[in-house]
């Protein structure tokens, strides 16, 4: 990005699809990583729970707190002032009812500067997404594969294959739409049915994860994109570089340079002056 961009704002996002022009969106957990997708340009930026597996080493996204959340997202938000930036709601942080809903959303907003705020689940959270919207705060839905639910999904699997499951996600979409949410993300479904929820789509943004080229942009999860996750590849997602690799080597250099002693070298550490050496020598005599 060779100049400092505007702040991404709605109005911006919905300008891009207006304009068919795809809306690029990565994970992102920490300052230094968020100072990287600033400059490379990334429009939106979703600090997941997905950093329970990626930066803390859980199975599951399930044990990730709202701490946890507010503490990563606010760090992201430093690093990429400019980005549309959007907290997930953890586990249990919304679905025990429309209140905890409304207050951890704004715990969000207000603790860590986000932009908008992304909870799972369809028409039986729309009562949620409504609640969140009418308290002036931008709220995302996601459907098809829910990570928070993969117990009663059965598992990390395509979502929507079969025409009653299709009909089920098309309709959540619609009464999230409804009920005021201005994105949706579509997690691991058909690329036919993300693109008929996209072409009935009327004021929402959607979004694909693994689910086709017709949404009106991508998501894919960093450390995914950049080899930088261990445990396995996702088929739908590319490896854009492989930074995995070059960490490691280097990191393999550091170990051997420190253990043959040809690290550090003299530009890497500081001295001091002769006459200011033999001073101390005689202070310690």
């Amino acid at each position: 990005m060779a100049e400092q961009r505007k702040k991404m704002t709605l109005p911006m996002l919905f300008k891009k699809v207006a304009e068919g022009k795809p809306i690029t969106w990565l994970t992102c957990y920490d300052y230094p990583t968020a100072h990287l997708q600033e400059q490379a340009g990334v429009d939106m930026i979703l600090v997941g729970d997905s950093l329970g597996m990626t930066m803390l080493g859980f199975d599951s996204t399930l044990p990730v707190t709202m701490d946890d959340m507010i503490r990563h997202t606010a760090a992201v938000r430093r690093g990429a002032p400019t980005a549309w930036v959007i907290g997930d709601m953890p586990y249990m942080s919304y679905q025990p009812s429309v209140e905890s809903a409304i207050r951890n959303a704004g715990r969000f907003m207000a603790e860590t500067g986000c932009d908008s705020i992304k909870l799972e689940g369809g028409a039986e959270m729309a009562d949620r997404i409504y609640g969140i919207a009418k308290a002036g705060i931008p709220a995302m839905g996601h459907l098809g594969l829910t990570p928070q639910s993969v117990s009663s999904l059965g598992g990390f699997k395509l979502q929507g294959k079969g025409a009653t499951q299709a009909k089920k996600i098309i309709d959540d979409a619609k009464a999230l739409e409804e009920a005021g949410a201005f994105c949706i993300l579509l997690e691991l479904v058909p690329d036919r049915v993300c693109q008929l929820i996209t072409e009935r789509a009327n004021n929402c943004i959607i979004m694909s994860l693994g689910s086709g080229p017709h949404a009106h942009g991508q998501l894919l999860i960093y450390h995914d994109a950049f080899a930088l996750y261990p445990k396995f590849k996702p088929r739908m997602a590319k490896v854009f570089a492989d930074a995995g690799k070059v960490i490691r080597e280097g990191l393999e250099s550091y170990v051997k340079e420190v253990s043959d002693k040809t690290f550090p070298q003299p530009e890497n550490w500081f001295g001091m002056t002769d006459e200011e050496y033999n001073e101390l020598k005689k202070m310690l005599d």
